[in-house]
């Protein structure tokens, strides 16, 4: 328990109203002040305790005793941290105390053989300045000790014999008792001093020379490889037993791993093929063997914190050969070969088996994932190159027809049982969204490599450039030689018919909105104990799904520009839609035959078109339809609200805009804004933009002194002409001798005669 710890247990805990002035004062005490009284060597605990608790109540004493068993358990834990965190610091301080250990007794060996040769010398002195009325007590004392010193003689000669007898027949108990007697027959010889230094010290030496012949055979046991586990731990229990216990721990984990790289040697895996049955083989004999010397080191040795830092530095020395191991004869080559079912086949196994000694203290589980996961990466990253070539294979075969998945393909993807609808897509998407399929779910027993956000983005890429592609579909000459030079020289067959083009448009938008988030909830976690896992990862889920819809909006964007500008320019490179058209309108003798201009009837029938596709294409996602009519309509109108060209024209021209321009332009407008709103894809956006447009035109009239609005007819009068112009341009009118093509023109004289003969 540290200083800061104490602390707190001296004041914090002791915080209750009965309490509260002693506490406040000790609060105001330095640091030093305050730890002083658990630092004296006197310290008692229980009288400490009591004198803080005299004046509380039960209830506070309860919740005193409940705060210092929490305290305790977090000393205990911060402890095993501090222990893990500086295995190599304990090992390495364990080792120097051993060191000084031998260094010490081999000076109190030599210290003793000084003090006995001094010993001697005095007494030769002694005995040689005698006075001749005492030499008859100094000649008894030496016959006592001469009789003393060949009774330690003879049990010294027959102790030698017997000794070396139970070291030729192992019998270590006896020969451990053996040395017992002798250390206690030193120690009464010791006290009683009957014996010179000398003798002493030669007696000391013989018990230490069978002691270290006794710790050696010891060793020796321990080294061979035929000795069982029961020998094993016997001999390094009394090995402990003679005082040389890192010793004994150290043999104790190299006879486990001699025996490890032992049963190693027959292990070799025969191909790839077999990569699984040989990483569990291997992975149940490493971690049996490491669980194995767990349990021996806690039996012998306890929980010393010298020996469990041993240990564990032990054990993750073990798993990383055994990692390196397995990476070199299967991860390697299953990675580089994109195997990753292999792959996370043989990191799940290892995993399962690591998992078993966390019981143990030992969690290992982090060492496997630092050494797995390149492999697992690499594996990924070729997995998804895989699927991206394969794609553009596919996307240069691809017909561009919507179908059904073919009976016998993954079932996995999407069928009609249930709730869930088969996807109506084109080959190429149906057969990437088979390989996405596959993909996850072989990357989802990885999840402890925390792999699923590195997966999310390569899937990402994939469809990116998988979309990439479909763009390079469109027949726009402009974007494929851009695209062509950004993406590489990727040969991806045309969608020459708009029904293509679309289907373009639904693999993207069903890939992004269904099938890859259905994949990708393959990746989280299904136990109910990692249901905040989930929650936490939800957020990263939608913000990937917004970026899979910014990929297709890429393509509609694509689609709208490509159709926008095929209905404004000719093929000449001149627009279909100029300022001269409105303002050579005014200043003709012949009356105007009012109709939507030639560029709306064709966006009207274009939309119309597109709409009858999409609807059969977009079943159940009408919103995407909707949408995509919503932005080809905006692209035409904001181009013509941009053109400086067109507007120079009206507004700066030679020629100034006419009220009869001004008309036509109103009506095509207001003929745009009808059809988009019975179509239910005119935005507000787009609404206020031809608003916008509508003002400037007549801003530009009325600087020229004009009154636009007394030359305008009234807002149904538009309305009519462009109801008008919708059934003649969807042949839903019946005119009776009336041209009804898309070219013909009704009078303003006669808009009441063909709105009575088209309500019929």
């Amino acid at each position: 328990m540290d200083s800061s710890t104490l602390s707190s247990l001296s004041v914090g805990s002791f915080s209750s109203s009965s309490i509260g002035d002693s506490a406040d004062l000790e609060t105001n005490l330095p640091l030093n002040d305050r730890l002083k009284v658990f630092k004296t060597s006197h310290f008692d605990p229980n009288a400490y305790v009591n004198s803080k608790c005299q004046t509380m109540h039960e209830k506070e004493i309860r919740h005193l005793c409940s705060y210092l068993v929490d305290l305790k358990k977090a000393s205990a834990e911060e402890m095993r941290k501090s222990v893990y965190a500086n295995y190599a610091a304990f090992i390495r301080t364990s080792k120097e105390i051993s060191n000084l250990e031998g260094q010490l007794l081999s000076m109190r060996n030599l210290l003793s053989t000084q003090a006995a040769l001094v010993h001697r010398l005095v007494e030769g002195v002694c005995i040689d300045s005698l006075p001749t009325g005492a030499e008859d007590s100094a000649a008894d004392n030496i016959l006592s000790e001469n009789k003393e010193l060949s009774t330690i003689e003879n049990w010294l000669v027959e102790f030698l014999d017997t000794f070396e007898v139970l070291l030729a027949e192992r019998r270590v108990d006896e020969a451990l008792a053996a040395l017992d007697e002798g250390e206690s027959i030193v120690e009464a010889a010791n006290e009683r001093q009957t014996l010179s230094q000398t003798a002493l010290l030669s007696l000391q030496t013989a018990i230490s020379e069978q002691r270290q012949n006794l710790a050696d055979q010891l060793a020796e046991i321990t080294r061979h490889p035929s000795t069982r586990g029961v020998e094993i731990r016997s001999a390094v229990l009394a090995l402990k037993k003679l005082g040389d216990g890192p010793r004994a721990h150290a043999l104790l984990l190299n006879s486990h791993h001699q025996k490890l790289q032992f049963n190693m040697q027959s292990l070799r895996p025969l191909n790839t093929a077999s990569g699984a049955a040989y990483t569990a083989t291997l992975s149940q004999l490493v971690f049996s063997t490491i669980a194995q010397a767990a349990s021996d080191s806690l039996s012998i040795f306890g929980e010393e914190p010298a020996y469990a830092s041993e240990l564990v530095t032990w054990a993750v020395r073990q798993t990383e050969t055994f990692a390196i191991l397995l990476k070199r004869h299967v991860l390697a080559f299953s990675a580089a070969a994109g195997g990753l079912r292999v792959a996370a086949e043989c990191v799940h196994i290892c995993l399962g088996h690591c998992s078993l000694l966390e019981a143990r203290g030992l969690a290992l589980s982090p060492v496997l994932l630092r050494l797995f996961r390149p492999c697992v990466e690499q594996a990924l990253n070729a997995n998804l190159k895989r699927i991206e070539q394969s794609s553009s294979a596919l996307a240069a075969a691809d017909d561009w027809l919507l179908a059904y998945p073919v009976a016998g393909t993954r079932p996995g993807s999407t069928t009609s049982l249930g709730s869930i609808s088969q996807p109506k897509v084109s080959t190429s998407a149906h057969r990437f969204n088979s390989m996405v399929q596959e993909f996850l779910e072989n990357v989802g027993p990885l999840e402890s490599l925390q792999l699923d956000g590195s997966t999310l983005e390569g899937v990402l890429q994939v469809f990116n450039s998988y979309v990439n592609l479909l763009i390079n579909a469109l027949p726009s000459s402009m974007d494929n030689e851009e695209n062509m030079e950004i993406y590489g020289n990727k040969i991806v067959r045309m969608a020459e018919t708009e029904a293509q083009q679309i289907a373009l448009l639904a693999n993207a938008s069903l890939l992004a909105d269904e099938l890859l988030p259905r994949a990708a909830m393959k990746l989280l976690p299904v136990q109910q104990s990692r249901a905040s896992d989930r929650q936490s990862r939800l957020p990263e889920q939608r913000e990937w799904k917004r970026r899979l819809q910014r990929s297709v909006e890429s393509l509609r964007d694509s689609f709208c520009r490509h159709h926008a500008l095929e209905l404004i320019f000719t093929e000449d490179g001149d627009t279909n839609v100029n300022a001269q058209m409105y303002i050579n309108m005014d200043g003709n003798a012949d009356e105007p035959e009012w109709f939507p201009s030639p560029i709306f009837q064709v966006l009207f029938t274009k939309l119309t078109q597109i709409a009858g596709i999409a609807t059969e294409m977009f079943v159940g996602r009408e919103r995407f339809a909707t949408v995509l009519l919503m932005r080809l309509t905006e692209a035409v109108i904001l181009w013509l609200s941009e053109e400086q060209t067109f507007w120079e024209d009206i507004e700066d021209g030679p020629k100034p805009l006419g009220p009869l321009g001004l008309q036509q332009f109103y009506l095509d407008m207001e003929f745009v804004i009808l059809f988009s709103s019975q179509g239910r894809y005119l935005s507000r956006n787009l609404h206020q933009v031809i608003k916008n447009i509508i003002a400037r035109a007549i801003d530009a009239v009325s600087a020229t002194g004009l009154d636009p609005y007394s030359t305008l007819p009234e807002d149904d009068w538009f309305a009519e002409v462009a109801q008008i112009g919708i059934k003649v341009l969807t042949g839903k009118a019946n005119f009776g001798n009336v041209d009804t093509s898309p070219t013909a023109s009704v009078s303003a004289k006669s808009i009441s005669s063909v709105l009575s003969h088209g309500s019929n």
